[in-house]
């Protein structure tokens, strides 16, 4: 045998090799989400656990959606707190510093 013979053979056993494993991950994929999205026969009808999840999340986006007018208040409200903390850590800290310069008795 030749040696290109050798390796076309050895490259053709490592395509089919190749195959062989991708077909087992995609199976393994496939039972996963088989898994969670039920099972899919044609003579059951399928708890499609994913519809489920998307209508869960639906219903609390759509109970949610009020909160987006309050969050900017209240984020306008909290910056203005935060406005007038900056304030007074400033005025302690001049106090503390005009204290610190007296001299003591």
């Amino acid at each position: 045998m030749n040696v290109f013979v050798v390796l076309a053979i050895l490259s053709v056993i490592g395509v089919v090799a190749l195959f062989v494993v991708l077909a087992l991950f995609l199976r393994a994929i496939d039972g996963e989400l088989e898994a969670i999205g039920g099972p899919a026969t044609r003579f059951v009808t399928p708890a499609n656990y994913l519809s489920k999840i998307r209508l869960g999340v639906r219903a609390i986006e759509r109970q949610t959606d009020a909160l987006a007018p309050q969050v900017r208040q209240l984020n306008e409200g909290l910056s203005a707190t935060r406005d007038g903390l900056k304030a007074i850590d400033s005025n302690l800290g001049a106090l503390i510093a005009s204290v610190s310069r007296q001299p003591r008795s």
